[in-house]
């Protein structure tokens, strides 16, 4: 669960906006808001094996990463509507 903005606890503790809070699989939970508090709840059933992350990058395989690396780096990754101007180097 990702707590983006206003004001919301879960089972009496205040969250913090910008801040990721994962809840152990099982766990029932009472998300509160009295002032309309904006939240991004995912979920589901456990991924199939070990993932890989660099950057924003994510695979299940190590190989794909390096390549979505070259590919970046190569600009073949599609633009956001009406930010395209900007590039984003990929970090040392």
């Amino acid at each position: 669960m990702a707590f983006a903005e206003g004001e919301a606890s879960l089972d009496g503790l205040n969250l913090q906006p910008g801040t990721l809070y994962v809840l152990r699989p099982g766990i029932a939970a009472t998300l509160r808001s009295g002032k309309g508090g904006h939240v991004m709840l995912c979920g589901g059933a456990p991924l199939d094996g070990p993932r890989h992350v660099w950057w924003n990058f994510v695979s299940s395989r190590k190989e794909r990463i390096e390549q979505a690396k070259e590919d970046w780096k190569a600009g073949k990754f599609g633009t956001i509507p009406g930010d395209d101007k900007e590039f984003i180097p990929l970090p040392e």
